[in-house]
């Protein structure tokens, strides 16, 4: 019996000793199977399923909010009084992306270009693309700033030319037009006598020419030899940099092209992309962390100095010349409209802005854009963009339409385009990258806990037997005492 007991001890103790260390060895190794797990699944690479259908095809919900400020008092602002503005919408469309003309090529970089495509969600949206808005006329007020140094001659042909075609400082017209282009004698008459004036030779709209479009070929690294460099843009239309901005640094393209970045994130770490719709590279922060539906997540946003002017913020001085802090000048990249970029309802920008509007309550819930990144793999869940576009406007010597209209920078529209993980890209995502870590993890410390278990038991168990044989020996010792006095005895 104690024979026994005494291998059942020892087995236990040699299986807890290996199970221990094999927990122990996996605390340390552990990691490093799952970092080499990440590794492969986020390169660029046809092989992996999940990751690559996330970047070819972006199968998850996508969709394109846009609200108009549609103007109160037209008649009013030219006679120079405050623009007055009414928010209307959201006017949702869903938004289609798919890379094409991929091609790999053998420095480890990949090439594409990126097709979108929208269609309206009128049980998601506030009206529908009938709904009648006013907005400024970008034909008239746009073109009035632009010829505003060209001789008098010249600016009053435009101004007839306008009053010929019956075109005026505000225009009003169904959403659908607005947003997708509309028939006008003005475009014909401006593209065969001021050609290359105008973004497009057909109907003009604000996205007019974003539908069915791309964003241009994009190359960038596969992150096959440096998973650090995955995502990355080596070249955008065959560029290394552009040339809209005054400076080498804001002209540089940096960062990847918007939709994943690198894995492996900390707190430190920053969103850089190159957006070709504003013409440049942008940054975000990182703000705090969270967790949607249980997968951890880090929180990026837009700096303050993201639209700062080069007074307030010197590196930005590259993207003047500039007015208030909180727009960007686009206008050397959009024909030399007067365009500005900014958040909606000038959210972070210049107070003096909202003094120049009425209607605007700008607020960090409601207009300030996010994305939230799974830092350990640089995948977005959760993406919230929300821009605004404005029209410098001002009145114009010569140009009658123009009026008496005080000189402000008018908000036309804003827009959220916003995706999020979810449905079986959401499940499995979690289950490969959440749950499988998550167990190799409880693993470790399971194999650890069995081994101590099992160090334990063989002790208790040796303790015990010894226990047993002294008291055997006692035992016996005192048989064999009885057994010699009683021999004495006889």
């Amino acid at each position: 019996m104690a024979a026994s007991v005494s291998k059942i001890s020892v087995g236990l103790l040699v299986a807890g000793i290996v199970t221990a260390i094999f927990g122990i060895v996996l605390v340390f190794v552990g990691p490093i199977i799952v970092d080499d797990q990440i590794v492969k699944n986020v390169e660029i690479n046809p092989k992996n399923d999940l990751s690559y259908t996330m970047w070819k095809d972006i199968p998850v919900p996508f969709f394109m909010s846009v609200y108009f400020y549609h103007v109160l008092n037209p008649k009013e602002i030219l006679k120079g009084e405050k623009p007055m503005v009414e928010q209307r919408g959201p006017y949702v469309y869903s938004e289609k992306r798919q890379k094409e003309n991929i091609t790999f090529h053998d420095n480890h970089t990949v090439s594409y270009r990126e097709y979108r495509r929208y269609f309206f969600e009128e049980s998601m949206s506030v009206g529908n693309e009938s709904d009648v808005v006013t907005i400024p006329n970008m034909l008239v007020l746009g073109a009035s700033v632009m010829m505003e140094d060209m001789p008098l001659p010249v600016r009053l042909m435009l101004s007839t030319a306008l009053t010929l075609f019956k075109e005026e400082a505000f225009l009003t017209k169904p959403v659908g037009e607005l947003m997708w282009g509309y028939d006008s004698k003005l475009v014909d008459f401006l593209n065969q006598y001021l050609p290359g004036m105008l973004p497009t030779s057909g109907k003009f709209g604000l996205f007019a020419e974003f539908n069915n479009s791309n964003t241009g070929l994009f190359t960038v690294f596969t992150g096959k030899d440096d998973i650090r460099k995955v995502h990355k843009v080596d070249f955008w239309n065959g560029l290394k940099k552009v040339d809209y901005w005054r400076t080498e640094q804001c002209n540089m393209i940096n960062g990847t092209a918007g939709q994943m970045w690198p894995p492996f994130m900390t707190t430190e770490s920053t969103l850089p992309f190159y957006s070709p719709d504003a013409c440049r590279s942008m940054e975000l922060v990182f703000q705090r962390k969270g967790k949607m539906k249980g997968i951890p997540l880090f929180r990026f946003v837009a700096p303050k100095t993201l639209f700062a002017n080069g007074t307030d913020y010197p590196p930005n001085e590259g993207f003047c010349p500039c007015r208030q802090s909180g727009l960007l000048n686009v206008s050397s990249c959009r024909h030399n409209s007067p365009v500005f970029m900014s958040h909606p309802h000038f959210y972070n920008a210049d107070p003096a802005l909202l003094n120049t509007v009425i209607g605007l309550s700008p607020s960090e819930e409601e207009h300030g854009l996010f994305i939230d990144i799974h830092p350990e793999t640089g995948v977005p869940l959760n993406v919230s963009i929300k821009l605004q576009l404005n029209l410098y406007i001002k009145r114009v010597l010569g140009i009658i339409q123009t009026d008496r209209i005080a000189e402000v920078v008018m908000p036309m529209i804003w827009f959220e385009e916003r995706g999020y993980i979810d449905g079986s890209v959401l499940t499995t995502f979690y289950n490969n990258l959440v749950v499988m870590p998550a167990l190799l993890e409880y693993m470790q410390y399971i194999f650890i806990g069995l081994g101590l278990l099992f160090i334990l038991v063989a002790v208790v168990l040796r303790i015990r037997e010894q226990k047993v044989c002294s008291e055997e020996n006692d035992w016996k010792g005192q048989r064999m005492h009885v057994n010699k006095i009683n021999r004495s005895q006889s």
